[in-house]
């Protein structure tokens, strides 16, 4: 039985050892996505159009301008998720009061000596890895070895934990996202029911392929998204996390 678990502990620290790893090909993957539907909406498809004049030209300026401020959007919220703290539990931090309780019920302090609190007090949450007190609903990551405030997940897409500091632009990156595949996919649309018209489509082999491959990246991710964006939404509406429920 001991030597399960020493193997299932090893396992799981190969596991989160991969997940560092595959950070930053996560952020070329989202980049390449991004590259890939920019050169088939404004490079193959509606930038041209802009010279066609009439009505093609005013839909093709109309879809351009949204489809940019969309992805000028995408992008701040995006790297402003991987690039901003979620959360540290500030240096030698100690509970004034039971945080969960409210001051009605202060802790006293014979309730907890130094760093190391009474492990059958239930009232004070101590992380053994990193060694110092936990806040309230402060949870331990294992892919980036710390402890962060209320966190809510480790995404694999940023690089990053989702918590107190930067769930705001975790929620904003989804949204903006759902807003931007969904635009491409109802502006590539037409495109796309052309490959299966008998008509001749005009267009490079590499273009009609770089146009088929952003139309379906864009509508599995606008599907992916608008369900993540949902439960984000009722866990917002519900004051809780998806570690919490979980």
């Amino acid at each position: 039985m001991h030597r399960s678990g020493a193997a299932m502990a090893w396992n799981v620290f190969k596991f989160c050892t991969a997940l560092r790893a595959l950070g930053s090909i996560m952020i070329l993957l989202v980049l390449g996505v991004v590259g890939v539907t920019y050169y088939s909406v404004v490079l193959t498809n509606y930038g041209p159009a802009l010279y066609d004049g009439g009505f093609n030209s005013l839909t093709a300026a109309v879809i351009l301008f949204f489809f940019h401020c969309f992805l000028i959007m995408l992008l701040w919220s995006y790297f402003s998720v991987v690039l901003t703290d979620p959360g540290s539990v500030p240096p030698n931090w100690r509970p004034a009061m039971d945080e969960e309780r409210g001051e009605a019920d202060p802790l006293n302090g014979s309730e907890f000596n130094g760093s190391q609190p009474d492990p059958l007090n239930q009232r004070i949450r101590y992380c053994r890895k990193c060694n110092q007190l936990k806040p309230p609903r402060c949870h331990h990551c294992s892919v980036c070895e710390r402890c962060v405030l209320k966190m809510d997940h480790h995404c694999v897409w940023v690089v990053n934990c989702v918590g107190a500091q930067n769930y705001k632009y975790f929620l904003l990156f989804l949204f903006y996202t759902f807003l931007e595949t969904s635009l491409v996919t109802m502006a590539l649309l037409p495109h796309f029911i052309a490959f299966f018209s008998d008509g001749e489509i005009p267009g490079t082999p590499g273009t009609l392929a770089t146009t088929f491959l952003a139309f379906v990246l864009n509508l599995a991710f606008a599907l992916s998204v608008l369900g993540f964006l949902i439960m984000h939404i009722s866990l917002v509406s519900a004051n809780t996390t998806t570690i919490e429920v979980l």
